[in-house]
């Protein structure tokens, strides 16, 4: 039996699971695994500048590519709660990665020893599993149970923590005889299928609310075909956006108070059943108004998380099913159905939702100085093409990004849903551009979540990580600012300052330009909306040429409110610009607006 240390074997057996890429920070704890990534070969590794960078990335890098596993790798101590706020984004929004710890010796563990902490106790809540290995023997055994937990079910992340002697300890270990673990996932029998299309054959007006797991299942193929084959209007949660092309005659918006369109929220109330397939019902989505959002329509719910059914509301039906399996039964049951001519005409249905999605639109031309929002979408819409993946986290950016952006394919919308966390997205666009080189890539920041991981840009500088980062700078923490109106207060804030070392760009603060050229990427600034276009399309050129990102920061006015409901209720949301009334109000909307 071949002989090498715990650390080699862990390697080994990641290389055998599919990992060929990770991000970290090494340290004295974690020496030793990184000498056996040296040593064994076979696995890429991305230096960041801060472990909770590293985190995000490895997700950014699952999210990008069906089939991938991010790995993020840190010290001990202090790096492992660096990456708690991954771990927490990851197991929020279902996305597998492995975190690894280096960590002091085992006979060390109860006596306060340098940087060592019962990470593994911290780790718990947002893991699905969270272990610290104290027999290098168990080291091939835990880290093939990571794989399969992280597979198998609801997908999520792990965390290992590898004391320094374990990692050195020899054990016997043949890594040519290595199988991982069968993935188990929850699959839906006929029976339950056709009892949950009975519903829809009770309904005149059906919705299919199509959530991430479809995204995760490797399915979006699936779902169209199946909303093709019976008609039926499809409602894309944020996180599963992108399922179904925004242009599909089929797709009909996003519903909630926030990241939602105007003609999505209407064709939602005016329904009387809905498919949730792979989403959560999210409060954002949902609103606190379940009233609202339930009353005169029925419910059926497939999970692959047997106790996400009836969590938020208890459905009419629900199944524990893997989106994939259950979408070939209501297809294969579909067929049948048409064939028999059992299946409901809802073709007027489907043309009803495409006409309120052809008048109910909001306003994105505007001609102001300083730049409006809506008119940083507008031109984003012209420059990105369909191909276009976008990464982004949190904030009034995101929420009217949802809004007036277009999305046409799976995983070409990389947000982190849940949790929300500033600074993700830096992060976040490396990891995908790593996993996926070949896809043009634009992320999306506010200014205040630019500022928070502004550092690893320096990580894409090094790495040659070309991707154009649009910038929407206000000044203000914009989305924590819309929500104190509610309050009636308007405090702590604001982040403008007059910067001395930059007096031409006014009481805007900080010089993005200086710093993101100080990291080692290129930037432009851009104060006129009628310029917004040429430095978008400049910016491309650039981060090929360059293989560097791009930045583009556009001057926003300081205050604009971007529409949602001020309730948290999806029938009151609040439109506080003037939404468009004729074609040219909104030229870049996914069908041209009918007045």
């Amino acid at each position: 039996m071949p002989r090498m240390t715990a650390a080699a074997a862990a390697v080994e057996i990641l290389k055998r699971e599919g990992v060929t890429n990770a991000f970290g920070v090494p340290g004295a704890a974690i020496n030793p695994f990184y000498r056996e990534l040296k040593n064994v070969g076979g696995i890429s590794h991305t230096l960041a500048r801060h472990v909770e960078g590293a985190s995000h990335m490895a997700e950014g890098y699952t999210r990008a590519k069906a089939g991938n596993i991010g790995v993020c790798i840190g010290t001990s101590g202090p790096a492992g709660t660096d990456m708690i706020t991954g771990l927490y984004s990851a197991i929020a929004d279902s996305i597998p990665i492995l975190c690894i710890t280096g960590q002091a010796p085992v006979s060390k563990l109860h006596k306060e020893d340098f940087q060592a902490i019962d990470i593994a106790s911290i780790a718990k809540p947002v893991t699905k599993a969270a272990t610290t290995v104290l027999e290098a023997a168990q080291v091939p055994g835990v880290f093939q149970q990571a794989f399969h937990l992280m597979r198998s079910g609801r997908p999520g992340p792990v965390l290992i923590d590898l004391p320094i002697d374990v990692q050195l300890t020899e054990i016997e270990f043949d890594p040519e005889t290595y199988e991982p673990l069968p993935v188990y996932k929850p699959q839906a029998t006929r029976a339950q299928a056709a009892k949950a299309l009975n519903f829809l054959l009770e309904s005149e007006r059906p919705l299919i609310v199509a959530g991430g797991g479809i995204i995760n299942a490797d399915a979006s193929d699936l779902l169209v075909e199946f909303a093709e084959l019976t008609n039926i209007p499809v409602i894309s949660t944020l996180m599963g956006w992108g399922t179904i092309p925004d242009d599909h005659e089929l797709a009909a918006g996003m519903v909630g108070v926030q990241t939602a369109h105007r003609y999505g929220n209407a064709t939602f109330l005016e329904s009387d059943f809905v498919l949730g397939i792979g989403n959560r019902w999210a409060n954002r989505h949902t609103g606190y108004n379940m009233e609202a959002y339930t009353k005169g329509r029925k419910f059926v719910h497939v999970d692959i998380e047997p106790t996400q059914i009836g969590k938020i509301f208890a459905p009419d039906y629900g199944i524990a099913s893997d989106a994939k399996v259950a979408l070939e039964l209501f297809i294969e049951i579909a067929k049948e159905l048409k064939a028999a001519g059992k299946l409901p005409d809802f073709s007027a249905w489907a043309a009803s939702a495409q006409e309120r999605k052809a008048t109910l639109q909001r306003r994105t031309h505007f001609e102001n100085i300083p730049i409006k929002p809506q008119r940083v979408y507008e031109e984003m819409n012209k420059a990105f093409g369909p191909e276009t993946r976008y990464v982004t986290t949190i904030g009034l950016s995101q929420i009217a990004a949802a809004q007036f952006l277009h999305v046409y394919k799976p995983r070409h919308w990389i947000n982190c849903g849940q949790a929300g966390p500033l600074g993700w997205t830096i992060p976040a666009a490396i990891g995908a551009a790593t996993a996926d080189p070949d896809t043009p890539i634009v992320a999306l920041s506010g200014d205040y979540d630019f500022q928070f991981m502004i550092e690893e840009l320096a990580v894409a500088a090094q790495h040659k990580v070309p991707y154009v980062h649009v910038l929407v700078n206000n000044a203000y923490l914009g989305l924590i600012r819309q929500a104190q109106g509610n309050l009636g207060i308007n405090f702590e804030v604001n982040l403008e300052f007059e910067n001395i070392n930059t007096p031409e760009i006014g009481v805007y603060g900080v010089d993005h330009v200086k710093v993101a050229e100080g990291l080692g990427v290129k930037a432009i600034r851009v104060t006129d909306p009628e310029e917004l276009g040429a430095a978008l399309e400049e910016a491309k050129k650039m981060a090929q040429e360059f293989q560097v990102p791009v930045v583009v920061e556009a001057i926003l006015e300081r205050i604009t409110n971007i529409a949602m409901s001020k309730t948290v209720d999806m029938s009151d949301v609040t439109e506080f610009e003037e939404i468009a009334t004729e074609p040219g109000h909104a030229p870049t909307a996914i069908k041209a607006l009918k007045v």
